[in-house]
């Protein structure tokens, strides 16, 4: 079926880096190979915050020119919800704003006076999260900015580097979803919505699904896997059968299922579940939990403090500090922003009437406790929603590395868990290549082969009286959905 010389390039964009990753199938598994690995690093001028697009680009050239003798196809992944706009000569207009920028501070009320946020949801099936693609476009009709008037085309991230591949303008399917601007019933953006918000529907160019050759760059086909870096994720989940749920953990963390349509009903809309395009036609029935960008923001106060503080250093620390002694909601609206994440967790504390963290290792632990807390809160409603029979978590990407709190997510769910593959994304990526190459049959069949040959390590349930107990406080002190 595979040819001993399958080999394609995989483009991974996070939220703190990028890298080029060769990846080879043959002798029935997956090889892969870091050709170029850079930073992500946001910049903040005028007011606002920006990803600075032009020198992804660059990096990505690079890792691509690198890695392109015998490549068979070229993919790129990137996270969603951001979005670039072209002028009517295909130049870039601006460098993308960051989603944490304070542009759609206030944008709920915004919107919600010109649609309804019950009709929001049932026209596009996506939770409510400040962050959203909608929100920022609107913020641009609220402040009368002459952007939209010069605007031809808007592409997600990762389609503005396809198209920078290629020269040709569409947006992939999985991460055309997570704008909260596409119509799951419709299969198109929803031009009710967005006329009835002042958005231009014309700057919304087509809509391909994952697998779609979009053109060639050097004469190497440019295969669209599933474009947003958690649809990638999901498809790399080493399993053979639907009694499980994912963590795509990383400075997010998305818990969810893999569903065959979207879920948009009354149980969904009051839970704030989203439904995120997948690949073959299925969706993601999941939530966002803010993940670990607690830690990574804590991280950096540490260092500039003088303390440069490993993952390694920091998880020994927790486990030393007393166990649930302070609890945080990860998803409160005051630890979006950049900032000083440890000042921000003790006010949550104080204000909540809890015990202030003051110690790292207090700090860590109120983080990686009520993650864990929050990963249980979003299963009941998983579970309870689709009546689905949740066995294990296959945790997947970056954070699956984090033997602690892997543990901890056993402990808070009482559910095995599976951490692993570390390089879920990239293997994803590569894997909706190679199906388009015919050098797999399926998904279920990559997957089968990943639940033989991926590595993985298992975390059973323990101590669950006690993460009960906490489980029932965690509920009282979450402030939102």
């Amino acid at each position: 079926m595979a040819s001993d010389a399958a080999h394609v390039i995989a483009v991974d964009l996070g939220a703190e880096s990028g890298r080029v990753v060769s990846v080879r199938y043959g002798g029935g598994a997956l090889q892969m190979e870091e050709i170029h690995r850079f930073p992500n690093i946001p910049v903040f001028a005028g007011g606002t915050l920006y990803w600075d697009a032009l020198r992804l680009w660059h990096e990505i050239r690079s890792g691509v020119e690198m890695a392109l003798p015998g490549a068979a196809g070229i993919g790129i992944d990137s996270w969603g919800v951001d979005w670039a706009l072209l002028d009517r000569d295909g130049k870039l207009l601006s460098n993308p704003v960051h989603y944490r920028d304070s542009r759609t501070d206030g944008m709920f009320a915004w919107v919600f006076e010109r649609v309804p946020r019950r009709k929001l949801f049932e026209h596009t099936g996506i939770q409510f999260m400040q962050i959203n693609g909608v929100y920022q476009l609107a913020s641009l009709v609220r402040d009368d900015s002459p952007l939209l008037d010069c605007a031809q085309t808007l592409l997600g991230v990762g389609d503005l580097f396809n198209y920078f591949l290629t020269g040709n303008r569409v947006c992939e399917f999985t991460l055309a979803t997570t704008q909260q601007t596409y119509n799951p019933r419709l299969n198109d953006w929803d031009v009710e919505i967005l006329t009835a918000l002042g958005i231009p529907a014309s700057i919304f160019p087509q809509v391909v699904p994952p697998g779609t050759r979009i053109g060639q760059y050097n004469g190497v086909p440019v295969l669209a896997p599933a474009v947003h870096d958690t649809g990638s994720a999901v498809v790399a989940v080493p399993t053979v059968d639907q009694d499980y749920a994912y963590i795509s953990s990383g400075t997010w963390s998305l818990m969810g299922m893999e569903v065959p349509e979207p879920v948009i009903n009354d149980a969904a809309y009051e839970a704030n579940l989203t439904n995120e395009g997948g690949v073959d036609g299925t969706y993601r029935l999941l939530k966002n939990v803010m993940g670990l960008w607690l830690v990574q923001q804590s991280r950096a106060v540490w260092r500039a403090a003088g303390s440069d503080h490993d993952y390694e250093t920091l998880a020994r620390m927790c486990v030393q500090a007393e166990p649930f002694r302070s609890l945080i909601d990860p998803d409160d609206a005051s630890f979006l922003p950049p900032g000083d994440m440890p000042a921000r967790i003790r006010e949550f504390c104080e204000r909540t009437q809890q015990p202030v963290p003051q110690t790292v290792g207090e700090v860590m632990r109120a983080i990686y406790e009520s993650l864990a807390l929050k990963y249980r809160l979003t299963l009941d409603k998983l579970c309870s929603l689709t009546g689905r029979r949740v066995e294990r978590i296959h945790i997947v990407g970056g954070g699956s590395r984090s033997a602690l709190l892997s543990q901890m997510t056993a402990d808070a769910c009482n559910r095995v868990v599976l951490a692993g593959p570390v390089e879920a994304t990239a293997l994803g990526n590569a894997i909706v290549q190679l199906i388009a190459l015919g050098e797999f049959e399926s998904v279920a069949n990559a997957r089968e082969m990943l639940s033989r040959t991926a590595i993985t390590a298992r975390y059973e349930p323990r101590d669950t009286d006690a993460w009960e107990r906490a489980y029932e406080r965690f509920k009282t002190i979450v402030t939102t959905d």
